[in-house]
């Protein structure tokens, strides 16, 4: 069903696909209503900021996937199974780009939200033997064994994990740890908590996306390590802030790009030195006090680009993670690429 609020953003985009897909081509409203089979002042609407139901999304997106759509008058509408591979993998872009932009007038949306419904798998590390509590939780032998108790950054999960179900209602999320994923689970869209140090699958992500930020590993949990960031082709190390062994302030990587296991699908990495870092990269964008300003720091600095990076600092108080404003320039410690704001 279309949505009742506006979406400008949408508008524009509908109003620009008509006007700019093709140099020298001019498209008027009425020869693009009469190949959708609709009428001139339903299709004005939609560029006014109504937003069209799904299935007339989708035929804007058949429509501009080629230029045989207006090999002869009056244009038309190909069916999909006309395209070539490559138109098909234009109109799905498409779609899923117009499926956002539609959603982005809707409350509740925002970065976390998948417009593809695709499934979503939320990956963690598991804790080694030396570093679970000695619990009958556990003991895998135990009755009162509980399988959470053995996972890494739980916080992060169980904030994330709320979060990505209640504004992905359609998508399945599931969570897993790093070394139980099946084939499938590397091809959904992937989000990664925690680093180098013990989530495997971060890992090799990391090795495999062009990156300029690499995370030490850590010898030991005395070592507070930090992120190598390439900056004008000089290396400094970004550190977290320990005073006699009480942590002040920790710093995290947050990114999203291209699911390097399925380019049709994204991952995300929120990775902190230690695990209070990883917690202030998740609620960067789930706090509801801050995360409408964050997301529109993340677009006004990388409109366009398919992948990105922010060291941010995660501030300490009493104990507890203090949510970064990444508008506040003393919490943005590196950025990639460069900001375009």
């Amino acid at each position: 069903m279309p949505h009742d609020r506006p979406s400008p953003a949408l508008a524009h985009r509908l109003r620009a696909l008509r006007a700019e897909s093709w140099p020298g081509v001019a498209i008027t409203q009425k020869q693009l209503a009469t190949a959708f089979g609709a009428s001139s002042p339903l299709l004005s609407s939609w560029e006014a900021g109504k937003v069209p139901p799904p299935a007339r999304l989708a035929a804007y997106a058949t429509f501009f996937a080629t230029r045989r759509s207006i090999e002869a008058e009056p244009y038309r509408v190909p069916d999909p199974s006309e395209l070539t591979a490559e138109e098909n993998a234009v109109r799905e872009h498409l779609i899923g780009e117009l499926a956002e932009l539609a959603d982005s007038g809707t409350p509740g949306r925002g970065f976390w939200y998948f417009p593809d419904r695709y499934d979503i798998t939320i990956v963690v590390a598991q804790l080694t033997e030396e570093q679970m509590p000695l619990t009958p939780y556990t003991d895998p032998a135990s009755p009162d064994h509980v399988e959470l108790y053995t996972y890494a950054d739980l916080d992060s999960l169980i904030e994330l994990h709320g979060h990505i179900r209640s504004v992905n209602p359609d998508s399945q999320v599931h969570f897993r740890t790093a070394t139980s994923l099946s084939p499938d689970d590397y091809t959904t869209h992937l989000v990664l908590l925690g680093g180098v140090d013990w989530n495997v699958v971060t890992t090799d992500v990391v090795d495999r996306v062009d990156l300029p930020v690499n995370q030490a590993e850590r010898p030991d949990v005395s070592d507070a390590g930090g992120f190598e960031v390439i900056e004008d082709g000089r290396s400094r190390v970004v550190e977290p802030l320990v005073v006699r062994g009480k942590l002040i302030q920790d710093v995290a990587q947050f990114y999203r790009g291209v699911n390097p296991y399925n380019r049709k699908r994204t991952v995300t990495i929120c990775n902190g030195q230690y695990g209070r870092g990883t917690l202030g990269a998740v609620r960067a964008l789930t706090d509801s006090k801050f995360r409408d300003r964050n997301e529109a720091y993340l677009r006004s600095r990388f409109a366009g680009h398919d992948a990105y990076s922010v060291i941010t600092r995660v501030t300490i108080v009493n104990g507890q993670v203090v949510t970064p404003d990444w508008t506040s320039p003393e919490n943005v410690l590196f950025e990639w690429p460069e900001g375009q704001g």
